[in-house]
């Protein structure tokens, strides 16, 4: 997997006693920008200041890197600094939080086990891309511990969640902001990059308390991301899922952003799936037409994400609820051991790929 010039993912680091500040990932090391570029955006502690200048500067920025990395790197290289030496951190201030439901593999999934008499997809899914307003101050960077929440069960009966569930998703993090009242434009004029995302999820929570508004404690206790912000203008592009019936003219797609991009997702150090972000039923652009519609605006630092990504076999699912089918068949792990879901101790961690590229990892551990 490559960490060189072509991918070039921003995140937050420090050193020691230091303040954190602006960096991109090449190789083993993390490239200080406010040393290497002279640029103070680059000293502030959150990507947020820098994704705020816009399209044409994330481009310029990109670059100049890019040649400083391939023409001056004797220049550079005293700017280096070893991943090993880092503390990262979370890469973005989270403004606000919108998680999509956009894999139809996945909804059908949950639909044919939660109504097994009924029609797996509600009426709006076709037509709509569904999402629901999340919890941005519990958006958490890799590597933090996840307490496994407590809450209503069911009628009377109250404690920690059983069914400790997570969603393998990809995030959209927004740099540019759109005026309120009027519908964004373009994806690529508003959405600064990627970044891996879990959406740890109470599965007895959430089905005892989302009829009729959907999700809320069940979600709003951790929602984990890579500390690393892939840019938009490196990922591999494709044409999206056919779509059928065709959508409103608001979410007509303009240009392809299918995504070719590769998951994995590993429990206690083992491989247990690979969801293919290309088998996606709504793509981001349709998710951000969606999403502002109606004249909600825009945020420097926005986080939408994708809802789970499955595909169409069961090594291809993105959560455990899936691949257990709601527990009753088990996953088996190499050591003999069963998970229907999470328990205490558990490690799991996201991966991806897309063309070559890496786009780093995000794990948890439940305590």
């Amino acid at each position: 997997m490559s960490w060189g010039v072509d991918n070039l993912p921003y995140g937050v680091f420090s050193r020691g006693g230091e303040a954190p500040r602006v960096g991109v990932r090449y190789g083993d090391s993390v490239l200080d920008l406010a040393a290497a570029l002279h640029d103070e955006v680059f000293a502030a502690p959150s990507l947020n200041p820098f994704m705020a200048r816009g399209r044409a500067a994330w481009s310029d920025t990109r670059r100049l890197v890019q040649t400083k990395l391939t023409e001056d790197l004797s220049v550079t290289e005293q700017h280096l600094v070893p991943l090993d030496q880092v503390r990262l951190h979370l890469p973005f201030e989270v403004a606000d939080y919108v998680d999509f439901y956009c894999s139809l593999d996945h909804a059908s999934n949950v639909g044919k086990i939660f109504r097994p008499n009924s029609e797996p997809l509600p009426a709006n899914w076709l037509h709509l891309p569904i999402g629901y307003h999340g919890r941005a101050g519990t958006v958490v960077v890799s590597g933090t511990p996840v307490r496994r929440p407590q809450g209503q069960l069911r009628a009377g009966e109250f404690g920690p969640c059983q069914k400790l569930d997570i969603e393998a998703e990809l995030g959209f993090v927004v740099g540019v902001p759109s005026r309120h009242g009027f519908p964004a434009g373009p994806l690529e004029e508003h959405v600064f990059g990627v970044t891996l995302l879990n959406d740890w999820s109470a599965r007895d929570i959430q089905a005892w308390e989302y009829v009729p508004l959907g999700p809320f404690l069940g979600k709003s206790f951790a929602t984990s991301i890579s500390p690393w912000v892939t840019p938009l203008e490196a990922l591999p592009r494709i044409p999206g899922r056919a779509q059928d019936p065709e959508p409103l003219d608001y979410l007509r797609r303009h240009g392809d952003w299918g995504l070719d991009i590769q998951v994995e997702v590993w429990l206690n150090g083992e491989l247990v799936s690979r969801p293919p972000y290309s088998s996606m039923y709504w793509t981001p652009d349709q998710m951000l037409a969606h999403m502002t519609v109606n004249g909600a605006s825009l945020r420097t630092g926005d986080l939408f994400a994708s809802g789970t990504i499955s595909g169409p076999e069961r090594e291809q699912r993105g959560s455990l609820i899936e691949l257990t089918w709601n527990g009753t068949d088990p996953i088996k792990l190499a050591d003999g051991q069963t998970r229907a879901f999470l328990q205490d101790g558990d490690t799991v961690t996201l991966r991806a790929t897309a063309a070559g590229l890496t786009l780093g990892e995000v794990s948890g551990t439940v305590v």
